[in-house]
Parts: structure tokens; sequence; C-alpha cells
């Protein structure tokens, strides 16, 4: 088309996906004509109902069949593993920003910069900065953005009335403090949650305390004060009995039910909450992250690249470029719950009068990408998760803990 239309790799080495890839990659230089046959897109999560309705409008469009393969979020690692060592995987894939250097390291992305000028809806002007600085490894171009995803901060605020609190805590501090005046309502009762497989969270934790992960050299380090607040506080929670201690508490219902009144997740799970429990309509809210020096946030949406040796890299562009039309962003907040992330679709009259996208605007202009450390799924986050829940739920001695993250961790870089 001339026109736009209106969570493994972890257990392959990078060396043997690179001989992988290069034993079953295409040639490269200028694209032929694509072969016939549907496009397969992969879809992370329980989406792809939603997604084929998204894209129905570009395929009775185009008479182009889009074929969409939902991909549960604790299947990726396993499906994309295999489907780099086999040299055949889809046209285009949603992509984690936590999995995106992994994946370019690896060559499974096919590079964009060559194909920008003839596709200009994929050009980076047409993103906010901070997210489109999130699309690129080693200065190449290997993802287009997708949806917008930060943090904040979701109070049940009719519970935290009846118990006194007449406002969402602002620090982490009055955070604790309400969390435990909530636990105290009965027995499994909480005042907040900490999913314990969600690596970003003491990241997040260590910003708003002043610190980083990431050292002037681009490596990562834990071993600095402002983590060890982090520390402090993930394990000062636990210590209050404020928060669940089984890993499958659902957090969804947690917030619905009101076992788990406040919680820290994304604009997807407001979606979850008002299309689960209407009737609680009024007595929610969000706000910013809680936090000390700043209330920095992640910036934790998704990408879609494209697939390194798809043999319809014409239609797949195309497709991308659909997805990246303002009023597809906006259809598909309607749909998923997503934020946009096209400029032009996160300014729009009818999505910026919405209060609870007044927050996510707010917290979106101070929100940081996650460290692109190689596998932060399987490396340094699982080791980070690993640590703090030993302490908090084995009881694993802190100082050793701590000690056996910096070593297992040291040296590991973004660059």
């Amino acid at each position: 088309m001339k026109r736009s239309i209106t969570r493994s790799l972890a257990a392959v080495a990078a060396t043997g996906l690179a001989v992988s890839l290069a034993a079953c990659a295409s040639d490269g230089g200028e694209t032929t004509e694509d072969a016939d046959g549907p496009l397969t897109v992969w879809i992370m999560g329980d989406s792809g109902a939603n997604f084929e309705q998204l894209v129905a409008p570009f395929v009775e469009e185009t008479g182009t069949e889009v074929e969409v393969v939902a991909i549960p979020w604790d299947a990726i690692d396993e499906r994309l593993t295999t489907a780099v060592a086999s040299g055949s995987g889809p046209d285009l894939l949603q992509i984690g920003l936590s999995k995106l250097r992994t994946f370019a390291d690896a060559g499974a992305l096919m590079p964009l910069d060559d194909h920008l000028a003839d596709h200009p809806g994929l050009a980076a002007e047409n993103f906010p900065d901070g997210v489109a600085d999130a699309t690129k490894v080693g200065g190449e171009t290997v993802s287009v953005p997708w949806v917008s995803d930060t943090r904040v901060l979701f109070t049940r605020t009719d519970i935290l009335a009846e118990n006194g609190i007449d406002a969402p805590p602002a620090t982490w501090d009055e955070l604790r403090e309400d969390a435990a005046t909530l636990s105290a309502r009965g027995d499994d009762q909480y005042g907040y949650y900490i999913p314990q497989w969600d690596s970003p969270l003491p990241v997040i934790m260590t910003w708003t305390f002043g610190g980083d992960i990431i050292d002037g050299d681009g490596n990562v380090d834990f071993d600095t004060a402002e983590f060890a607040k982090t520390v402090d506080l993930y394990t000062g929670l636990y210590a209050d009995g404020s928060v669940p201690t089984n890993s499958d508490f659902d957090q969804t219902q947690g917030f619905i039910s009101g076992i788990a009144p406040m919680l820290v997740s994304g604009p997807y799970l407001a979606k979850s909450i008002a299309d689960a429990a209407p009737e609680l309509d009024g007595k929610w809210q969000v706000s910013l992250v809680p936090g000390d020096t700043s209330r920095t946030s992640l910036f934790a949406g998704s990408n879609m690249g494209v697939w390194h040796n798809t043999d319809q890299p014409n239609g797949s562009l195309d497709l991308l470029e659909y997805l990246s039309e303002p009023e597809t962003q906006l259809s598909w907040f309607d749909i998923n719950g997503e934020l946009p992330a096209v400029s032009a679709a996160l300014q729009d009259d009818a999505l910026v009068s919405d209060p609870l996208v007044q927050v996510y605007a707010e917290q979106l202009a101070d929100s940081h990408v996650l460290p692109l450390v190689p596998n932060w799924d399987g490396a340094t986050g699982a080791d980070l998760l690993a640590a703090l829940n030993a302490i908090v739920l084995t009881g694993a001695d802190r100082d050793q803990t701590l000690a056996e993250l910096y070593s297992k961790t040291e040296g590991t870089s973004i660059n």
C-alpha cells in the first residue's frame, strides 16, 4: 500500500541463537515480492480475539488475511526460542520492552531504518520522545511502539475512607502506614499487594528514592543507598503483615473484593475493574506512584517488530503502519484498555478528557524505560526477585542474599 489505512531465550546462549539465525536468515538488501498467504501476528497474553477485531478493517480493505496467535505470557520464552532455532516464526510480533534487547541481539528482528521512508507512519517523530527511544538497540531501529503502559497507584477510596484515610498516599512512608492500618481490618485482609513476579517494582521504588540501578558506566549496580531503602520498604511491608504471601494472589479480584485495596499496576487493570465490577464506579481511583525524592514510574509498553526472515516483509510493514495510525490506536484503547503510543492519539480530545487518562499522561511524563540489559526477565530481573523473595518468604539472611545479588549482576551492561 502506498497510503496507510484509516513476558526461553534465557535457556539458549546468544551465540547459539546467532548461529541458528545466520543459517536460516534470508539474504539482505532489497525486499522482493511477498509470498502468498496470511500474515501471522503473535500477540502476547489473552487479547487475541480483541486484536482480530482491531485488524478487521485492514483485512476488509486490503484483502490480506491476518492470522492472530495469542501467546500466553508464561509461554513466550519457549515459543520464541523454538521459532528462533527453527527459523520459522510469525510475520509480526508483539515484544515486551524487557525482551527487546535480547531478541535484537539474537538477530530475531528485521531492521526497519531502510523502510521508514516508504512507511512514514512508522517514523520516530510520530511518537513521544521517551516512547520512540525504546525502539532501538545499538542505534538501529528494530521495532515500532505499539502501546504505552505506565504504572500508577490504584486505591479503593471507599475502603480507605472507612478506615480514616482521606487521600491516596503520596510517599512510601505514608503507603506503609496506610497499608498497616488497612491490614488491621481482620484476618486475610491486607493493605497493599506486591506481585512476586514483578521485577520492575523494586526498580521503580529505587527511582523514587532518587537512585538508579545503572551506574555512570552503564553497568548494573544494586549496591547503593537508594536500593537499600527499597529493600527496607519491600521487606518492611511483608514484616508488617500488609501484603499477601501466596504467589497465586489475583490482583484484580483482590482489589475488587477489597482484600488488597492498594496496588501499583498499569492502565489495563482499570479496564478489568470497570468490566468486572461496574458497581465500584466512583469508589476507586488512580494517582501517581508514591515517592520521596521523585514520583518516577515505569514506562513499560510493548512494541511491534517484523520477524527477521518473514517472506512477507511488505505486507508486514503495511500492517505495522496500520497499527500505528491514531484511529487504530484509539480503537485499541477502547477495545483492550491499553494506552496509545502515537502522539496524535495520546492528544485526542476524547481521550485526554478521561480523568484516568489525565493521571496516566501525567505519570508518563515522569516515567523511565527499564534498563535494556540483555535478558532482563531471565537474568538480572530474575536474580533481583529471587533475592527479595528469598528474604521475605523464606527468611534468608538479608546481607548474604544481597551480596550474592551484587555478585551475580556485577558487570552486566546496557552498552
